[in-house]
């Protein structure tokens, strides 16, 4: 039980990579605060881990976008749940179109979740990781924000900046033993890659060398080694989980 009393929040946690990153934590002995926006969605996921692991979530819904409401809600958890140990910003949203389409409010969308949405988590959550002891923080980004993709500018940037937030972070708070890392998943099978065209499935296989899609538990497997004693001496670094797309 690597993580047992160990206070973990995961962001986008309703569904996908971020519902399998707090099931991980939960099965290792963790307490686990879900945040999600839609609150369906992230009270549906509370409700099927704690089947498998009673009492290890609590459902957070919020819009990380919101920078008072993520204050607030951090309020809560620290209260409700006791002051986190780990930090997974996973949340993030996807506006595709071409830039010359592309609208405002798309790019404004993507940005504020996928970006905004880690510095408001982090600044909320700051103090008390500074003060905890093995305190991580793990900012899942893409491999999307490395090699930029056609159609996905608001995305790519959204991801890269993610990187960059990370490096920073992680240099700013080394002194307080806190580590920062980032994790680049490459094409995951979830609900979204589901909907991808056989053609379209084939072409993106094409270009991995491991010739497949990983799995949310790939990513989750990631996460959870970097926010283990194991990975203690391990900050600033990005980690990317892509079947070797990016090498």
């Amino acid at each position: 039980m690597t993580f047992q009393d160990k206070i973990v929040v995961v962001t986008g946690a309703g569904r996908g990579i971020g519902q399998e990153i707090a099931r991980s934590f939960a099965a290792q002995g963790a307490k686990v605060a879900l945040i999600s926006r839609s609150e369906s969605s992230c009270g549906s996921a509370a409700e099927d881990i704690n089947k498998s692991y009673p009492g290890s979530c609590t459902a957070y819904p919020v819009d990380i976008a919101d920078h008072g409401a993520v204050q607030e809600i951090a309020k809560r958890i620290t209260e409700e749940v006791g002051a986190p140990n780990i930090l997974v910003n996973n949340a993030g949203v996807t506006r595709d179109g071409l830039l010359m389409r592309m609208k405002e409010d798309d790019w404004d969308t993507v940005l504020d979740t996928n970006l905004k949405g880690a510095f408001n988590t982090v600044k909320a959550f700051m103090r008390p990781l500074m003060k905890s002891e093995d305190a991580r923080i793990i900012n899942i980004a893409s491999v999307i924000g490395i090699i930029g993709n056609a159609g996905q500018s608001n995305y790519s940037a959204s991801k890269a900046g993610l990187i960059g937030f990370t490096k920073a972070i992680a240099r700013e708070l080394a002194g307080r033993a806190v580590t920062c890392n980032a994790i680049a998943p490459g094409f995951v099978t979830t609900d979204m890659t589901d909907e991808l065209s056989d053609a379209v499935k084939e072409a993106v296989i094409g270009k991995i060398p491991l010739a497949s899609f990983g799995t949310t538990k790939d990513i989750a497997d990631a996460v959870t080694f970097l926010a283990s004693p194991s990975a203690r001496y391990i900050t600033g670094q990005v980690l990317a989980v892509d079947g070797g797309m990016t090498m």
